[in-house]
């Protein structure tokens, strides 16, 4: 197929390099010249041969709904955008929507694999109108990993977002569950080979995973975890996936918990954890200076 590829980051580009390694041709957008094929949507739209298929790989919110609106100025009937960014996917119901009126299809994907997708495929999960699904069919089968798995129809518009907004959500509550095991496992006299432990869960355990297998990566680069800060931003869909917990009233006590981690991760000295010490204090004599509470 022929496709448009507007944003060539660390995720859009590896993309745009496996298609074309997958005998595609793409016609990149960036704004960086340096790494842009088109030098504009409107040079972009013109070299692609019509119906077009364009597919959107930039930061959520803003940047998508002017792009997807710009997209929507100079495409024409027939033609096809695909979200393959972080996307709400209620946003994708409303870019839909507006494209719907220029007659421009939309499908919104979930895209997962990070920096490793370029070598080793990305799961993909799609939300949209089955023929517009079917048509990017040989997209979907070049990006993927091999193997039967790795890519889903998850449904309607907004489907593949929602899917990939619970994958991210999975995900915080893995990575915090890891994280706390290794600080108690640190904490211990008894284990001394901390990353040894690690390695030795990534074959025949019921934990064994990916992300088992980068922790085990990251303490062989750095056994301590000595040159990193203990901060971690959240990048929006672990909120999004707790507000959707409270929308259907389903409990999420695991996610809900990962997230808020992240949030105590940005105080130096916590605001509550003093309040905490002050109570303590009043009622048990439990005194503790700033300093001991910095420890």
């Amino acid at each position: 197929m022929q496709i448009g590829m507007i944003g060539l980051g660390k995720m859009g580009g590896n993309m745009a390099e496996r298609l074309r390694r997958g005998g595609h041709e793409v016609i990149g957008y960036d704004r960086d010249p340096e790494v842009s094929d088109a030098a504009s949507l409107e040079d972009l739209v013109e070299r692609l041969q019509a119906p077009r298929v364009v597919w959107v790989m930039v930061p959520a919110g803003e940047p998508t709904r002017a792009t997807i609106t710009a997209l929507g100025e100079v495409l024409s009937p027939g033609d096809l955008v695909i979200d393959g960014g972080n996307s709400h996917y209620k946003d994708d119901q409303k870019h839909a929507a507006e494209l719907a009126e220029k007659g421009v299809g939309f499908v919104d994907v979930g895209v997962s694999g990070g920096v490793w997708g370029l070598e080793n495929g990305y799961a993909l999960m799609a939300g949209g109108d089955a023929e517009n699904v079917q048509r990017l069919t040989p997209v979907f089968e070049t990006l993927r990993p091999q193997g039967p798995d790795g890519f889903v129809h998850a449904g309607s518009i907004g489907a593949g977002h929602f899917a990939k907004m619970v994958h991210n959500g999975i995900e915080y509550g893995m990575m915090q569950a890891f994280a706390e095991g290794w600080e108690l496992l640190e904490a211990s006299d008894v284990v001394t080979d901390v990353p040894g432990a690690f390695a030795s869960w990534r074959h025949g355990t019921v934990i064994r995973s990916w992300l088992l297998d980068l922790l085990v990566r990251a303490l062989e680069q750095d056994p301590d975890l000595s040159e990193l800060k203990g901060y971690a931003e959240d990048s929006g869909e672990g909120r999004w996936t707790v507000q959707a917990a409270v929308d259907h009233a389903v409990p999420l006590p695991a996610i809900t918990a990962a997230l808020y981690a992240r949030f105590t991760s940005r105080q130096a000295d916590s605001p509550s954890m003093k309040m905490i010490a002050a109570l303590r204090n009043q009622f048990g004599g439990h005194a503790v200076t700033s300093a001991e509470g910095q420890s």
